[in-house]
């Protein structure tokens, strides 16, 4: 079997700034479990040991910068901001602002997947590079690259308010403010099974109050639920 050209690693160290000392380290945090077993008898490992350390650090650097950053915000509103910094949405944003699908080991099957997968492919990259960057130079290391790409998306997250449960605050407005619980059904769904767009109406009662798009129901539920929100004057 041909096995896939191996990008060019020095690229992605010429564009993020971090240039490692060991090369391996950072072409694990690119390879997929997927590539290895489309490719047996390869040396390397996949990236999920650096995927679960990554997650550790990162957490607790953005933990601290919120921390910081927030002085005046409380737990609950901190935990919230943090989990909209850390999830999936946010850091394969971020991957792809950084061309990190340029430097993927993937095997044949998930390469053809641009959809939910992918998303968090890219996603779970972010953290094993973080987790790369902190093996191979330190905490400092890797809080520039942290800083770098992720640290101000919470800038637009707060702008947005995409940081509030908007379906959890919809309800609870919905039942305080008209004695009725909200409902959400599927309008639309649009694409591939590998790259569904679903569209869905949030109704009080049978008037259609808010619709959104998303990759998956419960995404396109929650834009929908703050569009509603807005909608009735409730954020």
């Amino acid at each position: 079997m041909t096995k896939k050209t191996t990008p060019d690693f020095a690229k992605f160290e010429e564009s993020s700034g971090v240039i490692f000392k060991n090369k391996e380290l950072l072409r694990r945090a690119f390879t997929h479990r997927s590539y290895l077993n489309e490719n047996r008898g390869t040396e390397f490992s996949h990236n999920e040991r650096l995927e679960f350390l990554g997650d550790a650090v990162l957490e607790l650097m953005v933990t601290e910068h919120l921390f910081e950053k927030y002085p005046d915000s409380d737990e609950g509103d901190l935990t919230a901001y943090r989990a909209s910094l850390v999830n999936a949405i946010t850091l394969s944003e971020a991957a792809q602002k950084i061309n990190v699908n340029d430097f993927l080991l993937l095997s044949k099957g998930e390469a053809k997947d641009t959809g939910k997968a992918r998303q968090y492919i890219l996603a779970n990259t972010m953290e094993a590079i973080i987790g790369a960057i902190y093996l191979d130079q330190g905490y400092d290391g890797a809080k520039y690259f942290v800083s770098k790409n992720i640290f101000h998306l919470i800038d637009k997250i707060i702008e947005e308010k995409s940081w509030i449960d908007a379906k959890s605050k919809f309800q609870e407005k919905a039942q305080e403010k008209e004695s009725t619980t909200p409902l959400y059904k599927t309008i639309k769904e649009d694409g591939p099974d590998h790259d569904k767009r679903f569209t869905v109406g949030v109704y009080l009662e049978q008037e259609l109050i808010g619709t959104g798009e998303g990759q998956s129901k419960q995404e396109a539920e929650q834009v929908a639920a703050r569009k509603a929100l807005e909608a009735k004057k409730w954020l």
